[in-house]
């Protein structure tokens, strides 16, 4: 039967690179119709926001999107439609896997890293607010219900895919109260698996420790902020953002996306990689129980990169971002 998703292509790059992705999927017979919503810069001058309801409506209705990067202005201008739509929408886990793909080198191989983060809350609240002129506060809100609720997420996909550690990612010993709820939640949840092991990090050493030797780590469990800097290290161990998958997941509802940015500078002239974005269509795939699909999209890039034949400009080729989807289609 097929399933209604939400398309978001985002505004810079995300058309291109969603656009990518829909074709690959098209290709390799997913039995999927789009329901395509517009979000971002390009529609504030018709709605007076970013992130129009009638984007919220849909997702609401088809239970899955597949969004593209959409631009945050920095220190001014509309909340990250980001941010906002893990809130309305109660996407409270971020997924974020990091492997290594075939063919692209990089410092370290047989990557396997899962990081698991809290979507909803943490200084990313957005409660702030001036004191006094030259003097801003910002909230770091941490609750019992969301740390116990990211926790038990964590552990049970442990389970669920044969994992075998889990690490909660903390500074306790400067926060000892925010933080220290945040661990005293995961030390609860991990009483209940005992088959899977439990460790802490204080998270300046994780971030040291993850470039010396990532092969010590399986599941990364962390609040908010931190989770959103990690990841990114993380990328960077497997080749980048254009590398890495990420979703967005609540009790009912799920929105798969690339983690990279919109890249403006780049929007429209057929340089933008397009995987990172495929991936996550992967993530939705297996998510609605479409895996052969996802299984052989997955291969076929994997004879592309290994080829090394056709790789875009930040993978070390000159390739398009039409020449590899081609490639990739070719290979299906």
């Amino acid at each position: 039967m097929k399933r209604t998703v939400t398309l978001i292509p985002g505004d810079g790059i995300g058309p291109e690179v969603t656009s990518a992705a829909v074709r690959i999927m098209d290709a390799a017979g997913a039995d999927i119709e789009w329901e395509k919503r517009e979000a971002g810069i390009g529609v504030v001058s018709e709605y007076g926001k970013p992130l129009p309801d009638n984007v919220i409506e849909s997702i609401q209705r088809t239970k899955v999107a597949l969004k593209g990067p959409i631009t945050t202005i920095v220190a001014k201008g509309f909340a990250s439609v980001n941010v906002d739509l893990r809130r309305r929408l109660d996407l409270y886990a971020n997924l974020r896997p990091v492997r290594n793909v075939p063919g692209i080198q990089t410092r370290f191989q047989d990557i396997n890293l899962i990081v698991v983060r809290e979507n909803t809350e943490d200084l990313y609240a957005g409660i702030e607010h001036i004191v006094a002129p030259g003097v801003t506060e910002s909230m770091k809100i941490i609750t019992k219900e969301a740390s116990t609720k990211i926790a038990k997420f964590a552990f049970d996909y442990a389970r669920q895919r044969g994992r075998s550690k889990v690490t909660a990612v903390h500074k306790a010993n400067i926060m000892k109260l925010s933080d220290g709820l945040f661990l005293d939640c995961a030390q609860k949840v991990a009483a209940d698996y005992p088959e899977i092991e439990y460790q802490e990090r204080i998270v300046d050493n994780l971030a040291m420790q993850l470039v010396m030797n990532p092969h010590q780590f399986d599941i990364l469990l962390l609040t908010n902020l931190y989770g959103d800097i990690i990841s990114d290290l993380c990328a960077g161990l497997v080749g980048g953002l254009g590398m890495v998958p990420g979703a967005n997941i609540g009790g009912e509802i799920a929105v798969f996306e690339a983690v990279h940015g919109s890249a403006p500078d780049i929007a429209g002239k057929g340089l933008a990689n397009p995987i990172a974005v495929i991936f996550s269509s992967l993530l939705m795939l297996r998510h609605l129980d479409m895996d052969e699909t996802a299984d052989r999209i997955r291969e076929a890039i994997h004879r592309v990169t290994r080829s090394g034949k056709v790789l875009t400009h930040d993978l070390g080729g000159s390739a398009s971002t039409d020449d590899l989807t081609q490639a990739i289609i070719s290979e299906l």
